[in-house]
C-alpha cells in the first residue's frame, strides 16, 4: 500500500509499506496491506510504519487516517521527537 503521514507543517513520510498500526481511539489497530477503505479518528501514540524487515516509527499528537483504494494518509496534528 501507499502511506502517507503529514502534519499541517511538514510530510513525515511518504513510500509504500506492507503495514501500519496507529493509535486508535479506542486502541492500537493495524492495516495491512489492500484494507477494506476505512476513516478513523487518532490519539496520542506510536504509528509504525513497516516495509518487510524495515519498520519506521513516529509519535503523534493526533489525528485521523483515511484508507482508499489501498493508499493510507494519516493527518497528524504534530509529530513529536
Amino acid at each position: 500500500m501507499f502511506v502517507e503521514l503529514l502534519t499541517p507543517d511538514k510530510k513525515y513520510f511518504e513510500g509504500e509499506a506492507s503495514g501500519v498500526k496507529v493509535p486508535g481511539i479506542n486502541g492500537e489497530f493495524e492495516m495491512l496491506d489492500r484494507h477494506a477503505n476505512i476513516i478513523s479518528s487518532l490519539t496520542k501514540g506510536d504509528v509504525r510504519i513497516a516495509n518487510g524487515a524495515e519498520l519506521t516509527t513516529f509519535t503523534i499528537d493526533g489525528g485521523t487516517i483515511e484508507m482508499l483504494d489501498n493508499k493510507l494518509v494519516i493527518l497528524a496534528e504534530a509529530v513529536v521527537g
